[in-house]
């Protein structure tokens, strides 16, 4: 059974298609990077599997459990509330612009969302935040504020916030392009260490050096579809035109 299953999903703004016909899955344990230019839904796509968007048409499944799928006119139903409230414990979302609360420290962001939304044990909660900051290299910042931080420290705190949750697949979107070069070394190394644990990860990323040797899988998209995937050889070395055009331009990088 897959963790993650997505059938032909398709979502527009504004009759614009962003997404066309878009099939995907991960399975436990497997680490996958969406590679593409600005602007081929890669970030729409994971907005869709986390449901901060609803998707127009297709399905999406987490562990075998239906969180959407087509109804008799070809548009995407939705399951109800208190089953995608359960659906949603299976994952956790890293943005890009880390999304901390400003007015609280850097021990209660991790914290808040296990006490109050899981309802779990406060010395439970706050002795697995501390062991994640520890692990994130943030154990004497537990006490700060997120404006006390650098944009590598705020986000390696929104990356333990997520994994307080216990999820069973992590989402990245674009978790370094609000960094400096300095800053995105050490948040990557966050993110090496995290699949050394084994934790499984959707990562939409424009570092392809890193794509390459961190994936399982990487799936290159482009105007809203899927145009290529397969392990980091497979694509990295593809005689495909259109991903030869794009990887062209990390020829140096890589």
């Amino acid at each position: 059974m897959y963790l993650l299953e997505m059938n032909h999903v398709q979502k527009a703004f504004d009759g614009q298609g962003v997404l066309r016909d878009i099939s995907l899955s991960v399975e436990e344990g497997e680490i996958v990077s969406i590679i593409g230019p600005s602007g081929s839904g890669k970030s729409t796509l994971l907005r869709c599997a986390t449901m901060l968007e609803q998707m127009d048409g297709g399905e999406l499944t987490y562990l075998g459990e239906k969180a959407a799928w087509n109804g008799k006119d070809g548009t995407s139903i939705y399951a109800k509330k208190e089953k995608l409230k359960d659906i949603q414990k299976n994952y956790g979302l890293v943005f890009q612009n880390f999304h901390l609360f400003p007015h609280m420290t850097v021990l209660k962001n991790v914290t808040d969302a296990p006490v109050h939304v899981q309802k779990r044990d406060k010395e439970d909660v706050y002795a697995e935040a501390m062991e994640l900051l520890r692990k994130m290299g943030l154990e004497d910042k537990a006490n700060a504020y997120p404006c006390q931080l650098s944009g590598g420290q705020c986000q390696r705190v929104a990356i333990a916030r997520a994994l307080a949750l216990n999820p069973r697949i992590l989402f990245f979107d674009e978790p370094t392009s609000a960094l400096d070069p300095e800053l995105t070394g050490e948040v990557l190394k966050v993110i090496k260490s995290l699949a050394d644990m084994q934790i499984t990860m959707v990562i939409v990323t424009h570092e392809m050096a890193f794509a390459r040797d961190i994936s399982d899988r990487v799936i290159f998209m482009a105007d809203g579809v899927i145009v290529e995937e397969g392990t980091p050889e497979e694509v990295f070395a593809s005689n495909n035109v259109r991903t030869q055009s794009f990887l062209g331009r990390y020829g140096e990088i890589l």
